[in-house]
């Protein structure tokens, strides 16, 4: 670690910049994105090395060998291999579901936001209603409107006569 003339560290934090990448969606997924070049690259050449392990160790047999016992004598090292292997390609289908939950976890986020904002106008607005002023009915109180039985004041003589909803 290299030091100033004052004799502090040159980096105060150094997991800064991991903390700034954590705090953008954008910048998460493409640190993961390139960690996840480096893994596929890693794979691809393990898979080389076991295929030529397989040969060799397969290929190696000692004087007096039966059937098959090169084989077994390769199986640990293979199994290595293998276990190795399958770590990878679950370290590389996990780069990528965490690049898309991180995605899909800011998506959360501003709905959360959004939903929020919502519901507390709704709560403003119960809680102070606007007054609508009621609307003016035309004519005498006798007159036929164009749709009788509804909108006019009723009595209870005149409730028979009614359309039923």
């Amino acid at each position: 670690m290299s030091t100033e003339n004052n004799g502090q560290p040159f980096f105060d934090d150094p997991n800064a910049a991991l903390r700034e990448i954590a705090q953008n969606p954008a910048a998460y997924a493409h640190y993961l994105a390139d960690i996840h070049r480096v893994v596929l690259d890693v794979q691809a050449k393990l898979e080389i090395l076991q295929r030529e392990t397989r040969v060799h160790c397969r290929g190696t047999r000692v004087e007096g060998d039966k059937m098959g016992q090169a084989f077994l004598r390769s199986l640990p090292v293979e199994q290595s291999l293998n276990g190795i292997l399958k770590n990878l390609k679950g370290i590389s289908s996990g780069l990528e579901k965490s690049a898309h939950k991180r995605h899909a976890h800011d998506e959360k986020v501003n709905e959360v936001r959004a939903k929020r904002k919502e519901k507390k106008q709704l709560k403003a607005h119960k809680a102070s209603p606007s007054l609508q002023a009621a609307p003016e009915s035309s004519g005498q109180e006798g007159a036929q409107s164009p749709n009788p039985g509804y909108g006019g004041p009723t009595s209870i003589y005149n409730l028979p006569r009614r359309e039923s909803a």
